[in-house]
This record gives structure tokens, C-alpha cells and sequence, in this order.
């Protein structure tokens, strides 16, 4: 186990829960200025959505991501990028006919999804490895458009991050990876306590560490007020931790929190247990990141 930590920020979200905070970053330079400023405290990753900066409602517009990549890298700031795949995803079934997408549903083809990855190269982009129930839609990532997904992002030489909802989804990962199609060291990361998948609980993060391979970079977050309690156990188990808005919107109960100020906790935390925050470079060293 190294003793550096990699601490990612998720600053912005796909959900629809900004409307409960008076701040919320919505805008590319709110998202942005949230980005280089969590950096500053100690996230060697960004984790970034988009909104439509009229609407405050998630986007997958490919100007939006550039905009904000674009003011990151213009501002000297050494983050690692990791933008999201997971817009066009979602399916709700119509009400007259199952078969034809009702309100709710973004579902397009998987290159599509991929538009914003063709044309800015981060250094690190999601590949949602499983379908399920996401609140009161299902997210949906098939087998075959995975892999074609992973194809593409292994082509243009951009870092899968592989986000896992449920064991079963590290069940096909493992597949992907024994088909070639993951690089290097897999790098995975735990999502706990998405309404309809797997809780934010000790027991599932230890099942779930339990299948990765051994080779693999983890990660780990639970939402809301489990997020800081994942923190600790994942960065006392030797992992990595992930905090930010994206996953809950509250510093104390009754507080509404910052994206700094939850990165600054998760600092505290991760270095009252005796372990180091990484800085992006040598994050970028153990994921095996090439930044020329």
C-alpha cells in the first residue's frame, strides 16, 4: 500500500438536486473556478458534469465540457481531468408503450457519449460498467455498447475511471479487462448509496474490494451523510476517496457545504488516519497517466 491518498472532487453532478442549494456551481466558471480551487486544497482529480447554464439542468454539450477544461488549463492548474461518459444513458419507459422512452429518458449511441472525450483528451474519463436502477430511472450500459465504449477510450489513450453501482458490475469489468480492452492497472471506483443500488455501508465496500482485481487503483464514496464515514474507511483500507457536491450537499446537518469545504474535511480526515494527500503528478505516476 502507498501511503498517498489520490483525492478526487465530483464538483458538479448529473442529478437534479441543485435547485436544493443556494450556490450550487452551474455555470463553466463556477464549475471551473470550484475545480482549481479544490486543487489548491489537496484534489489531484476533478471529476466534472456540465449544466445548461440557463436551465441548471445536466448537459452533455460538448462546448460546455471544453469550456470548462479550457479555464482549468488556462488558470496553470495541474488537476487531473476526469470528465463524465454517463449523459445518454437513462431510459424510462413510456407510459402507453414500454418499448418507447417516457419523460425522463436521454438514451443515445454510445459513441455519442464519447463526443466531448473525442475532442478534449482528458486525462481520465467514466466507464459506467453495469445497467440499474438509478432513482426512478434505469441507467443503462450494455454489454455491447460498453465495449464499444472501452474500445474507443482505450484508442485515445484517455484513463478509464471504471465506476462500479453493484458487485455484479465488477463481475463484467473483469470480463472487459480479460478482453483487452482496459489498459494497465484498472482503476475503479465504489459508488455507495445511489438510491436502488448498493448502500454506503462497511460490509458492501469490503465485498466489493473484495472482487476487484489485484492490481487495481480503488476508489470509494458514499452520498450524503455517509459520505465522510466512506472517506475514513476507504482511506484506512488502503484506498482512494472521492467527496464533492456531486455526492452531498452538506457540511454539518443544516449547513449547506462548498465544494472546498468538503475537500478540505476529507483532507483532515485522510490525514489524521497517518496517511498522505498525492499530488496529481504522482497520481498521475500510479494510474498510469502519460501527460506529455
Amino acid at each position: 500500500m502507498t501511503n498517498e491518498v489520490i483525492l478526487t472532487c465530483a464538483v458538479s453532478g448529473g442529478h437534479s438536486n441543485q435547485g436544493k442549494h443556494p450556490n450550487y456551481p452551474i455555470t463553466p466558471q463556477h464549475i471551473a473556478q470550484d475545480c482549481i480551487d479544490v486543487a489548491k486544497a489537496g484534489a489531484a482529480i476533478v471529476h466534472i458534469h456540465v449544466r445548461d447554464p440557463e436551465t441548471g439542468m445536466r448537459s452533455g454539450d460538448p462546448t460546455l465540457f471544453a469550456e470548462v477544461v479550457e479555464r482549468i488549463r488556462d488558470s496553470g492548474c495541474d488537476v487531473l481531468i476526469n470528465l463524465t461518459t454517463s449523459e445518454g444513458a437513462r431510459f424510462t419507459p413510456g407510459e402507453d408503450d414500454a418499448a418507447v422512452g417516457g419523460p425522463g429518458t436521454t438514451l443515445i449511441q454510445p459513441l455519442e457519449r464519447l463526443r466531448h472525450i473525442e475532442q478534449l483528451k482528458p486525462d481520465i474519463c467514466t466507464l459506467d460498467v453495469g445497467t440499474f436502477n438509478f432513482g426512478d430511472t434505469v441507467f443503462v450500459n450494455t454489454p455491447a455498447h460498453l465495449r464499444i465504449m472501452a474500445k474507443r477510450i482505450q484508442e485515445l489513450g484517455v484513463k478509464p475511471e471504471i465506476e462500479v453501482f453493484e458487485p455484479g458490475h465488477i463481475v463484467f469489468a473483469h470480463q472487459l479487462i480479460k478482453e483487452g480492452l482496459i489498459d494497465g492497472a484498472p482503476m475503479f471506483q465504489l459508488c455507495l448509496g445511489i438510491p436502488h443500488a448498493s448502500p454506503a455501508t462497511p460490509e458492501i465496500l469490503n465485498v466489493m474490494r473484495g472482487l476487484l482485481p489485484e492490481n487495481a487503483n480503488w476508489s470509494a464514496f458514499g452520498i450524503s451523510q455517509m459520505e465522510f464515514s466512506i472517506v475514513a474507511q476507504a482511506a484506512s483500507q488502503g484506498g482512494n476517496c472521492r467527496v464533492g457536491l456531486e455526492d452531498n450537499l452538506y457540511i454539518e446537518k443544516g449547513e449547506f457545504a462548498t465544494n472546498l469545504k468538503l475537500i478540505e474535511r476529507a483532507s483532515r480526515i485522510i490525514t489524521e488516519i497517518g496517511r498522505d494527500l498525492a499530488t496529481p503528478q504522482q497520481a498521475a505516476v500510479r494510474l498510469g497517466i502519460n501527460r506529455q
